[in-house]
């Protein structure tokens, strides 16, 4: 569990905290420059006003789908909150909700400013206001931040990355879905310079405690987040996060041929934070798992 303390929860997370009486289960920080952050909430029905909040909160459902009604000034809505659905409830956006059971679900909190630097890279100099929807279909941004809900156990620099990509991509869908901006990224060119691409490895293998965000590798090559991880990946065939998965499994692999150590100890030195996050990603990797490997390849 990642719950956090009262002391480290934005105004976002205070006002879910109170509208939902409880705190969530789950909840970390994405690392980039906006103050991204994730939290899961297992709650009870819900009979109350949620007040403007600073934060954009985009959400979706994991459990059994649960009837609700939403009203604001100028509308009412009357549906069901189900596997696939997503709401998006923008900044400063104040309605009355009755949840009539228990739900299950995951919420992502993304700034204003996070929208505005997209619109920018796409070319856009003003970004309209978003539009806010009640449990619409939308498999594209349930199944992103499913992805991310799944990442939530794994904190090492690779998943930290790979949120930070899941945050950037749910923030172009949202402004495709929710506003009347159109995005319209340029393609890259090319692949990183070779200089640019041998820094940038150099950063990701590194064991120190410099910034291996994401942010900060695209800050280094004088490039948006967008346009770095496309020509990351037309230098090297992977994502970042792929990247840096692909040399830890490595590792992983040659520290298990060795023998020299149980595998609850390569998992830790590997930053997992429990055996089974490292045995899940091991076999994601490979179709096996961690001691069958180790067993077939000594």
């Amino acid at each position: 569990m990642n719950d956090r303390s009262t002391e480290s929860m934005s105004p976002a997370d205070l006002e879910m905290k109170r509208v939902l009486r409880t705190s969530p289960i789950e909840a970390v920080g994405i690392d980039d420059a906006f103050n991204t952050r994730l939290a899961r909430w297992q709650h009870g029905p819900v009979h109350d006003v949620v007040k403007p909040m600073s934060d954009h909160v985009v959400m979706t459902y994991l459990g059994a789908m649960q009837r609700f009604e939403r009203k604001s000034e100028r509308e009412y809505v009357s549906g069901v909150a189900r596997r696939g659905r997503v709401t998006f409830i923008p900044a400063g956006s104040s309605s009355r909700w009755d949840i009539y059971g228990p739900l299950d679900v995951v919420q992502l909190y993304l700034a204003q400013e996070m929208f505005e630097q997209l619109a920018d890279q796409a070319g856009y100099p003003f970004l309209g206001p978003l539009v806010e929807s009640t449990a619409q279909q939308d498999s594209a941004t349930a199944s992103l931040l499913f992805m991310a809900h799944r990442s939530l156990s794994e904190q090492g620099i690779a998943e930290k990355l790979f949120r930070q990509q899941l945050a950037t991509l749910i923030g172009i869908q949202l402004i495709r879905n929710h506003s009347n901006t159109t995005i319209k990224f340029e393609k890259a060119i090319g692949g990183l310079s070779p200089s640019i691409l041998r820094n940038s490895l150099e950063r990701l293998s590194s064991e120190d405690d410099a910034d291996h965000s994401l942010g900060s590798l695209a800050n280094a090559a004088n490039l948006s987040r967008f346009h770095f991880c496309r020509a990351f990946k037309k230098s090297t065939g992977l994502t970042p996060h792929e990247w840096l998965r692909q040399q830890k499994m490595e590792k992983a692999m040659a520290m298990l041929r060795e023998q020299k150590m149980q595998i609850t100890e390569i998992a830790e030195i590997l930053g997992y934070g429990t055996l089974t996050a490292f045995g899940a990603a091991f076999k994601r990797h490979t179709g096996m798992a961690p001691g069958e490997w180790r067993r077939i390849s000594s």
